[in-house]
């Protein structure tokens, strides 16, 4: 049986933060990252792949807002469904384009899914989900009083909008997705986190504005699949402690315990590593499997143990050398 890989991309690996949101732009990036997935696929690895979508999303909410007197504005629920549905057909079109250079054969689907939140999620009274683009510190707050946006500064690199991000309780599809990639299809689901939705008294949905964190969903949906490994794709390589200090120190193969303890000495910041730390970690101690936070350009290195950061009491004994679960 071929291993089920769960893939996070980061929306900054759709749109870069100092790149215009074009079009052009956003596909170039994402045939980037499909000429690297491809390449698992063709290795036999069934691929779930899920995105961010913050740049994404924060432009669409902005495209509302502003064109308000003339269209009218949608919920972000509903915005949420529109990015999954635009970076879902690029992602789709450059996989099969990068699979077809590849000589290889696979059907690839992009599924629209929803994620239950709680509407009573403490996010909902301190939003804390990066939106759209980075502004300084002027004119952040020169927005916060104009539109009446919250503005956060995200991670030393600027400020940004933010908004409500309540943690996932269930993938509402993920019986689908589970049933597609067993059935050989390449899925692309839960994009940007998933579209959010509130479970009412007579046990329908509804949606509710907000934005989940692409992560945490991840971790979600990998343990409803029943993944094999979890899989963060970032822009470094592995992930650090005592980072940008003269004593920075990559972490590479780790035990749960040991990952455990760098958390709780609060080693990962809450608006960058932490929430894909925390993701990893969740997973790899609920399923009992393999979480690994690795950079795109590694990916399939990372999946033979031989870079990024491994979480997993089952292979951390492997120290030179692949770890002997992750082959397709």
């Amino acid at each position: 049986m071929s291993k089920t890989v769960v893939v996070a991309l980061g929306g900054n690996a759709i749109l870069q933060s100092k790149q215009e949101g074009t079009y052009e732009n956003q596909l170039y990036n994402v045939k980037t990252s499909s000429k690297f997935l491809a390449k698992l696929i063709k290795e036999g690895y069934k691929l779930v792949i899920t995105h961010g979508n913050g740049p994404q999303v924060g432009n669409i909410l902005r495209q509302n807002e502003e064109a308000q007197d003339v269209v009218p504005p949608m919920p972000m629920d509903v915005l949420n469904g529109e990015s999954q549905g635009f970076i879902g057909y690029m992602m789709v079109q450059s996989l099969l384009n990068e699979l077809k250079q590849l000589g290889h054969k696979a059907p690839v689907v992009n599924l629209l899914t929803r994620v239950e939140v709680s509407k009573d999620d403490e996010d909902f009274k301190d939003p804390s989900k990066p939106i759209g683009p980075f502004y300084s510190e002027e004119e952040a707050k020169k927005l916060a009083e104009e539109r009446n946006w919250n503005m956060k500064e995200d991670s030393n690199r600027g400020w940004r909008r933010v908004v409500p991000s309540p943690k996932p309780i269930k993938i509402l599809e993920a019986q689908a997705i589970k049933d597609l990639a067993e059935a050989g299809n390449v899925v692309v689901a839960c994009g940007g986190g998933g579209i959010p939705v509130v479970s009412k008294e007579d046990g329908t949905y509804e949606g509710i504005e907000a934005v989940i964190d692409k992560d945490r969903s991840g971790c979600k949906l990998a343990e409803e699949v029943n993944a094999d490994v979890f899989m963060i794709l970032t822009d470094v390589d592995n992930v650090f402690i005592n980072f940008g200090k003269p004593d920075q120190k990559s972490l590479e193969k780790l035990t749960i315990t040991e990952l455990e303890a760098y958390v709780n000495a609060g080693h990962f910041a809450k608006g960058s590593m932490g929430p894909k730390v925390e993701s990893a970690l969740n997973f790899a101690k609920q399923a009992k499997a393999t979480s690994i936070i690795c950079s795109l350009e590694k990916v399939d290195q990372a999946l033979l143990g031989k870079s990024g950061t491994i979480i997993s009491d089952q292979h951390v004994e492997d120290k030179n050398g692949g770890s002997p679960g992750l082959s397709a």
